[in-house]
C-alpha cells in the first residue's frame, strides 16, 4: 500500500489504487527470498515493456531499481525520496546491465519495432502467420483457452519473415523470429516449444529467472523449463540445408 506519510497529509493524498505487491514483506527487508523475488519482478516488468509493440516509455531510475519507498505522490519531496542515487551497488548495476541488454535486443530485432500492427494471418512470402499464441502444450491457443480465467502461462511467436514492411531503399524488412514465453504462476511450468517451418530449434536469448544464463539451443517439441513468475525469449535458429556432394567428393569414395 502507499506510504505518503512524509507528505504531511496523513497518507490521504495520492491514489489508493496501487497495482503492486510487496512479495511477502512490506518495505525494506533482510529476507533474501523476498529480495530475490522483487529483483525478478523488476526484470519481468522491464522485459515486458521493452518487447512491447509501440514506443516504450521508461521512467528515469527504473533502469537501476530506483525506489520512492512507497510514496506514490512525491512531487513535494526534494530529498532522497525523489532524487536519483547514482552510487550503484551490485544489484542495481546488474539491473542496469540487464536493461542495456534488453535495449540492444530491441534495436537489433525488427519484429520488436514494427511500423504496422499484426494481422494474424499469413503474409505474402511467408508460410506462417505474423503472430501466433501458444499454450504450454505447444499447441496454438483456442478460443476456450483465451476464455479460461485460470490461465497463467502462454507464449507468443512473432515471425520475422512476415513483417510486410519495406526499408528506406524499398527492400523487404526481414529479421529473426522470436518466441516469448510468459509464466505468471508461482510454480515452474514446462513449456513445449512449437516448431517453425523448417526451423526446428530455438536459441535462448534471455530468461528473467536466470539473467546470467548462457545462450542455449532447444529442439522443437522439447519442454523449456519456464520458471515461476518469469519471462523467456527464444530465437528461431537457422536450419542448415543438407550439404550436396560434389563431383570431387564422389570421386574420392571407394565403390
Amino acid at each position: 500500500q502507499k506510504h505518503n506519510e512524509a507528505n504531511g497529509e496523513d497518507n490521504r493524498d495520492g491514489t489508493d489504487q496501487n497495482d503492486s505487491w510487496n512479495c511477502g514483506h512490506e518495505g525494506p527487508t533482510e529476507d533474501r527470498a523476498v529480495d530475490k523475488l522483487r529483483a525478478r519482478q523488476q526484470r519481468n516488468f522491464l522485459a515486458t515493456l521493452l518487447v512491447s509493440q509501440g514506443v516504450p516509455m521508461l521512467l528515469a531510475g527504473d533502469e537501476m531499481g530506483r525506489s520512492q519507498q512507497g510514496n506514490n505522490n512525491a512531487y513535494c519531496q526534494d530529498n532522497e525520496i525523489s532524487w536519483l542515487d547514482w552510487e550503484l551497488d551490485a544489484p542495481r548495476r546488474e539491473l542496469l546491465e540487464f536493461v542495456r541488454k534488453l535495449i540492444r535486443l530491441r534495436r537489433s530485432q525488427p519484429v520488436l519495432r514494427r511500423r504496422t500492427f499484426f494481422q494474424g494471418r499469413k503474409i505474402r512470402g511467408s508460410q506462417v502467420a505474423d503472430v501466433a499464441w501458444f499454450e504450454p502444450s505447444g499447441q496454438e491457443m483456442s478460443d476456450e483457452a483465451w476464455e479460461a480465467g485460470f490461465v497463467k502461462c502462454l507464449g507468443v511467436r512473432w515471425a520475422g519473415d512476415a513483417l510486410d514492411e519495406l526499408d528506406a531503399r524499398g527492400q523487404p524488412v526481414r529479421g529473426d523470429t522470436l518466441l516469448l514465453l510468459f509464466n505468471a504462476h508461482h510454480e515452474a511450468i514446462p513449456f513445449t516449444l512449437p516448431g517453425y517451418g523448417a526451423r526446428q530449434s530455438w536459441r535462448r536469448v534471455l530468461d528473467t529467472a536466470s539473467p546470467r544464463a548462457r545462450r542455449r539451443s532447444y529442439p522443437a517439441g522439447q519442454a523449456y523449463p519456464l520458471q515461476g513468475r518469469s519471462l523467456a525469449i527464444l530465437c528461431a535458429e537457422q536450419t542448415e540445408a543438407p550439404r550436396t556432394e560434389t563431383a570431387k567428393d564422389l570421386a574420392g569414395k571407394t565403390p
